[in-house]
């Protein structure tokens, strides 16, 4: 289901919590969010639409992956740049890094172990943030 984009500083600025397999459906609903706003965004938070759930959605060129309790196992090659938000206005400067890997689970709730480079990387650690709610 299409959810509304949660622009409230407040509550995008508070922690999630794990996600649990109950929580699968705000997965599908990330899905179709992000299909809905895919001219203007390429990655969300479970925040961004009103859960505070450790689940984010990354567009990786020909598909999108959902990743449930998302960790970065590690990171290499930083740089700086600037990035903007759905719910921020403007865009800001922000560290990243070039290279990651990171470990989640996916829709069965197996484990993945995943190494992301370039603009792929920026997007999961954009979201990846969202769930500690740094905001950039």
């Amino acid at each position: 289901m299409v959810k509304q984009i949660v622009r409230d500083i407040f509550f995008l600025g508070q922690p999630s919590e794990p996600a649990t397999k109950a929580d699968i459906q705000v997965g599908k609903d990330l899905q179709d969010t992000l299909q809905a706003n895919r001219e203007r965004c390429v990655g969300m938070a479970a925040n961004m639409i009103g859960v505070k759930k450790n689940i984010i959605i990354v567009n990786m060129g020909f598909i999108d992956v959902v990743m449930f309790n998302p960790v970065i196992v590690s990171k290499h090659d930083m740089y700086e740049t600037e990035e903007g938000c759905l719910s921020l206005d403007g865009v800001r400067k922000t560290t990243r890094y070039q290279k990651i890997e990171v470990e989640y689970y996916d829709f069965n709730w197996k484990k993945q172990r995943q190494k992301l480079s370039g603009w792929t990387a920026q997007i999961c650690q954009h979201e990846i943030d969202h769930l500690s709610g740094k905001i950039i």
